[in-house]
């Protein structure tokens, strides 16, 4: 059974401005999180977009259709995934389930991760935790990665491989680390999506946030994640504000971003890729 998992970018997801099918949230690349989701079965062809996560229960509903078929969004009509059964003609339209998730906006990375990680039911270690290492949920650890001392962990976590975690760091909520990333001393990491190669080496605090590849902390910066009124977050797109729906709501960070020293930042705000900031900057607008 061929399975197509199509390419995409989404200009709305920016400044995460990869191509969706290869971003990793709880571990996983999307592709892998898409496919995994389907049973196999006979010849038939299936075609996912990546911006599109599809149920376990729809994935098994288009493996058993007897009929050629498009998912296709009732609100602005994309092909969301399509089955071609060899012989078959005629097409019939089928609606996503509730169970399934369209990614439009970077918060919609977030809430999956969030998911994702939340369902976690047991360790998988295949890295070193060193003695006096607390882990009070469940976690997954990547090959040559290393927990050392110190390093308090509340809730479920995914840890990349070649990462060194601590000491003396803390991680909570549902938080996913990518492969070869830093998170040292005195960090505190809460409910975030973290890419590759990212360093947040001293004394920083990122929470409710997405940080892409290749990110470098400098020390003491911290994303702050709540408004002051209790209100939800809104996020500028075309000159327009949209809720976020999330009373916590901290940054997102493109690839390659460079923070200086004691940089602070606005919760609801983004830095583009390649940026940077000067030490001690407070980021009060995206840039």
């Amino acid at each position: 059974m061929p399975i197509t998992i199509e390419p995409i970018r989404i200009a709305s997801l920016h400044p995460v401005n990869c191509e969706l099918s290869a971003f990793k949230i709880a571990g996983k690349t999307i592709a892998d999180l898409i496919v995994k989701r389907i049973p196999v079965c006979d010849d038939r062809e299936i075609t996912v977009r990546a911006d599109f996560i599809i149920s376990a229960d729809l994935a098994y509903k288009l493996t058993q259709t007897m009929s050629n078929c498009i998912v296709r969004d009732p609100v602005d009509h994309a092909e969301l995934a399509t089955v071609a059964i060899p012989g078959k003609t005629g097409v019939t339209d089928i609606c996503p389930d509730a169970a399934s998730k369209r990614i439009r906006h970077p918060w919609d990375l977030l809430a999956i991760n969030e998911q994702l990680v939340g369902e976690i039911k047991y360790n998988d270690i295949r890295g070193v935790v060193r003695p006096n290492v607390t882990i009070d949920g469940f976690v997954n650890l990547g090959e040559n990665s290393v927990i050392l001392p110190g390093v308090y962990i509340e809730g479920n976590v995914v840890i990349g491989k070649n990462c060194k975690i601590g000491p003396n760091c803390y991680l909570r909520g549902a938080t996913s680390i990518g492969d070869g990333c830093h998170i040292g001393q005195a960090v505190e990491i809460k409910n975030s999506l973290l890419g590759d190669k990212v360093s947040i080496g001293h004394l920083s605090y990122a929470g409710d946030s997405v940080i892409c590849n290749r990110v470098n902390f400098g020390a003491g910066t911290i994303i702050s994640n709540l408004r002051h009124d209790g209100k939800n977050h809104s996020w500028l797109l075309d000159r327009q504000l949209l809720d976020t729906g999330r009373r916590k709501f901290g940054a997102i960070i493109g690839e390659n971003v460079h923070t200086g020293i004691h940089t602070a930042i606005y919760p609801g705000r983004s830095l583009s890729e390649n940026s940077s900031t000067l030490p001690g900057e407070v980021v009060s607008h995206s840039k």
